[in-house]
């Protein structure tokens, strides 16, 4: 874990809060978030960047409970959104608008009608047809949407296939080659007024190098922009930080906001970045109890209550999380390999493949570390399981910032046909 979840007096707590205590309140399993985490993360990310100062817009699909957007809200943040609802949680938050970048390739008409409406700071253009469907909208409103271009560098992130954006065979932004023709038609369109460029090459990227590669590219780019007589004001330079799950190095963001100020130092631009999982992962964690131990022929089996639905990552992406008792284990504890499992009927509802794992006992609570990125945004009912509580401790005091729903709350959201026949006496 880190510093902001300790053992005090043989249990494991979140700031000053015992996760024992929040368990017996609300139940298990539950995300929880450290606003202590949370606050020193962005303050640290703010200032690798000195002396230039970016505008830190959160990648709101890493963790978009709306008391987490909230608190980065109070620090100064704006809002990476890619979709409609993620922009109506960013200003349901108390986000400015003109703090807010919208991204993503599929963009419809009526959540590109709503960021115009919304005034929000820029649109990230990623393909020529969004960009006429664009004009086509604001020249209808009689409005000028700001706009950056998003280029696609064909540079690897060195990460996981899923996460990888910046390739020329993914499906994000505009082919470096063919970015001027956009941004020139951009400039002739009505309606559209070109502000600067975007990029970003992926999520979890494994060192700087693929930065420092994707960003002279992107640098040079500007350049032939402005050589063919196009104002660049603006630059978003994405996200992407790595955080350490298992063994790791992280992005230092020092060396990160080095290498920005750079390369992009002397081209007189106003700078925007989106960080997302830097800022949130390490702050959360997924708490969960042992419902039942299996010994099977070759190892111990510790299936919890929570589950694939709860925490797709290991499924989705074969990710590690650490796993700890929240019981401090003693010093001389004996480890022995464990499968770590989930009580949804797959077996790819695993969280851990032979982990070596002191002594755990039935009703036993476990902490799944790094878990307040993509944890409970990615969840689901699956199995009409409900989501899970999420909460948001801060020194010795927690709140539910969102609650459990009941089965009669989850069932309410489905609507029978009155057409349909009655079910049948058997």
């Amino acid at each position: 874990m880190n510093e902001f979840f300790p053992y005090r007096h043989g249990q494991l707590h979140a700031e000053a809060t015992s996760l024992l205590d929040v368990a017996a309140a609300v139940g298990t399993p539950f995300y929880l978030y450290s606003a202590a985490a949370l606050t020193a993360r962005y303050h640290s990310f703010v200032e690798a960047f000195q002396p230039i100062q970016p505008m830190v817009c959160y990648a709101v699909k890493a963790n978009s409970n709306l008391a987490v957007l909230r608190l980065f809200a109070g620090l100064g943040a704006g809002a990476d959104v890619v979709s409609e609802g993620e922009l109506h949680r960013a200003l349901a938050a108390g986000i400015p608008p003109d703090r807010v970048i919208f991204s993503g390739v599929g963009k419809g008409r009526a959540e590109l009608m709503t960021a115009l409406e919304a005034g929000i700071h820029q649109i990230n253009v990623e393909s020529v047809p969004e960009l006429r469907r664009l004009s086509e909208i604001a020249a209808a409103q009689g409005a000028a949407a700001k706009v950056a271009i998003r280029v696609n560098p064909d540079v690897d992130a060195l990460t996981h296939a899923k996460i990888a954006t910046g390739k020329k065979e993914n499906k994000f932004g505009i082919d470096l080659d063919e970015a001027l023709a956009a941004y020139r038609l951009a400039d002739a369109l009505p309606g559209i007024e070109p502000v600067g460029v975007a990029m970003h090459i992926g999520s979890q990227a494994g060192s700087l190098q693929p930065f420092a590669e994707a960003f002279e590219r992107l640098a040079g780019f500007i350049r032939e922009v402005r050589q063919a007589g196009l104002k660049v004001r603006r630059v978003d330079l994405g996200g992407g930080l790595s955080i350490r799950y298992r063994d790791e190095t992280p992005t230092d963001p020092a060396e990160y906001g080095a290498l920005v100020n750079r390369i992009f130092g002397g081209l007189d631009l106003s700078m925007a970045c989106e960080p997302g999982r830097v800022l949130v992962g390490p702050a959360g964690l997924l708490v969960a109890r042992v419902e039942y131990i299996k010994h099977g022929a070759s190892r111990r089996i510790v299936i919890v209550d929570a589950a694939m639905n709860d925490l797709i990552r290991p499924a989705l992406y074969e990710a590690w999380h650490e796993i700890v008792p929240v019981r401090q284990p003693g010093s001389d504890v004996v480890v022995s390999a464990a499968d770590v499992v989930g009580p949804v009927c797959e077996t790819g509802d695993t969280f851990a493949t032979g982990r070596e794992l002191p002594p755990l006992e039935e009703g036993e609570l476990v902490a799944f570390g790094n878990a307040g990125a993509y944890g409970a945004v990615m969840s689901s009912t699956y199995n009409t399981r409900p989501l899970v509580p999420e909460v948001l401790v801060s020194g010795d005091r927690y709140a539910v910032i969102r609650a459990r729903p009941t089965y009669a709350e989850m069932l309410a959201l489905d609507t029978v046909p009155e057409w349909l026949p009655p079910p049948r006496d058997r």
